[in-house]
């Protein structure tokens, strides 16, 4: 097992040079390789090009993964990775989903790689939507050195046929007016990062007959802003797109897009379009290798959690809304089945943000907390100290059974007539949305 406090270092070193990035700097590729930590699974836009798989070990594109980890699963992950490729130099989040429609977790996993791995170079990959303000403060109080944005077309027109959906929050916007507010999200975005010194490269997906000829423009809005390379990515059909059947971009689109961009912007062309679990050199991809230590770390992480604390009235059922349950069932797996330990009690109501910061301590050796419905605010606290939240309905033991069996707590959203009854969703497999 993995010794945390070998890991722990002394002063903070100063993270490796920015010119180790392999994707860059082509001079870097041969050298240095780079890890992606699949933490991210949900997405805050619908590109009508993606196709997401969070258990896909055959396809090579992004949006794919064989797993997806929680923080502290990668961060064990990344010093296991280290130790049979040293020359790791970069550990970057980009997906399968986006980063920042799974904000906690990618900055968790980024803290964890700070204080452990202080010479890392951290990088991240994002369609710009939750790039907010606050967010680019939190990346470089993290040091993060590069900032991938994927700006596929500075006109709205354009981009309502290339997003099916973008959502802000709670509210789902189609058309222009989606396409408008997200490319609102990343121009700001790549103004908030530049004035912290982080690098920016920008993807752009060309789509043929859809947006090959406004590459030119992109480069040069985003060159104004300050963008440092541009990397235009042709878009290869995806199974289960919207645009599977799409015709692929030729060469010579390739090329004109290249040069409409080139008068602007320095181009990327060593792009190998990676997994979202990408890891080694660009050119030598050790993901299908690195699984076995992706299940090791998981064991690890499990084994110092060994509890699910579960919401219920009788036993039997997970019924209860957190914030009204005062007491919590405790869980073990045993060779026989699930036992329960014991019961704790939740701290008592009335003392704001302290009481979910308490209850974080008290199931702070529990995987997870299985509950009918949870706020905001006990979510953050508890997810925080890496305890996953699951709302749902249904029996206790198919819970457990799920839980402990690795399935996406995301299958296990809350369904009014029980667990799995009405949607089979303890099999759902795939998007990493769930049923719900």
């Amino acid at each position: 097992m993995l010794d945390i406090a070998a890991t722990v270092p002394g002063p903070v070193a100063a993270p490796l040079p920015v010119d180790r990035h392999p994707c860059f700097s082509g001079d870097a590729k041969h050298k240095w390789g780079r890890i992606h930590l699949p933490v991210a699974p949900k997405c805050n836009i619908q590109c009508r090009y993606c196709s997401r798989k969070t258990d896909c070990p055959n396809e090579s594109r992004p949006g794919v993964t064989s797993r997806v980890l929680k923080p502290e699963e990668a961060w064990r992950y990344l010093h296991h990775a280290l130790e049979k490729e040293p020359r790791i130099a970069v550990a970057g989040i980009a997906g399968p989903g986006d980063p920042f429609a799974n904000a906690p977790e990618t900055l968790e996993t980024m803290r964890r790689i700070r204080d452990t791995a202080p010479e890392m170079l951290l990088c991240v990959s994002t369609n710009g939507m939750g790039l907010t303000e606050e967010i680019a403060h939190e990346l470089a109080e993290l040091k993060v050195s590069h900032v991938t944005i994927t700006i596929n077309t500075v006109d709205p027109e354009v981009g309502a046929k290339l997003y099916a959906w973008v959502r802000d929050g709670k509210k789902t916007y189609r058309g222009v007016e989606g396409a408008a507010l997200l490319l609102e999200r990343q121009l700001d975005g790549i103004v908030a990062l530049k004035a912290r010194g982080i690098e920016v490269k920008i993807n752009t997906v060309v789509v043929k007959g859809i947006n090959d000829d406004g590459v030119g423009d992109v480069a040069r809005v985003v060159s104004g802003l300050g963008a440092d390379v541009h990397n235009l990515i042709p878009m290869t059909p995806a199974p289960g797109a919207e645009f599977e059947d799409h015709e692929e971009p030729d060469p010579n689109t390739m090329l004109k897009a290249r040069r409409a961009s080139s008068a602007f912007l320095k181009q990327m062309m060593h792009c190998q379009r990676c997994r979202a679990d990408a890891v080694g050199l660009l050119e030598d991809d050790k993901s299908a290798d690195f699984r076995v230590l992706m299940d090791q770390a998981r064991e690890e992480t499990a084994a110092n959690r060994p509890y699910v604390a579960v919401a219920s009235q009788e036993g039997v059922l997970v019924n209860l809304h957190l914030g009204v349950a005062d007491r919590f069932r405790i869980y073990e797996k045993t060779e026989d089945g699930f036992r329960q330990v014991g019961e704790r009690v939740a701290p008592a109501a009335g003392s704001g943000e302290s009481r979910w910061e308490e209850l974080a301590l008290i199931l702070s050796d529990c995987r997870a907390v299985l509950t009918m419905a949870a706020g905001e605010a006990p979510r953050k606290a508890l997810e925080s100290t890496g305890v996953s939240v699951c709302e749902m309905e249904g029996l206790i033991d198919d819970a457990l059974e799920m839980v402990w069996s690795g399935e996406n707590l995301a299958q296990l959203r809350a369904r009014r007539n029980g667990l799995g009854s009405s949607c089979g969703c303890g099999k759902v497999r795939g998007a990493g949305t769930g049923c719900g």
